[in-house]
C-alpha cells in the first residue's frame, strides 16, 4: 500500500500491521500418534479451533522467549554477580 504525502507528491510505503502480513512460507512437520493425540486433547479441552494460529503462537512465543534470554550483554552472568 502506498500513501501520498500532502503537499510534496511523494509516495511513502505504508507498513502493514502484523495481522495484515501475508504468510507465504509453508512449514510442514510430522507427529507420531501419541504427540498428535496429546495436541488434539489439548485443543479440544481449551476449545481452540484455529490450529494454525495456535501452532504459530506456541512455537514463536517459545523462540522469542529464548531469544530474549540469549540477548547479548556486555558482561556474562558470572561477572555481573561478583
Amino acid at each position: 500500500m502506498k500513501e501520498k504525502r500532502s503537499g510534496k507528491n511523494r509516495q511513502q510505503e505504508k507498513k502493514l500491521p502484523e495481522k495484515g502480513v501475508k504468510r507465504e512460507h509453508r512449514v510442514v512437520f510430522m507427529l507420531n500418534e501419541m504427540e498428535r493425540n496429546a495436541i488434539e486433547r489439548h485443543l479440544h479441552k481449551y476449545k481452540i479451533t484455529n490450529k494454525s494460529h495456535w501452532y504459530r503462537k506456541t512455537i514463536l512465543s517459545h523462540i522469542w522467549r529464548i531469544m530474549e534470554e540469549d540477548y547479548p550483554t556486555l558482561f556474562n552472568e558470572n561477572e555481573m554477580r561478583r
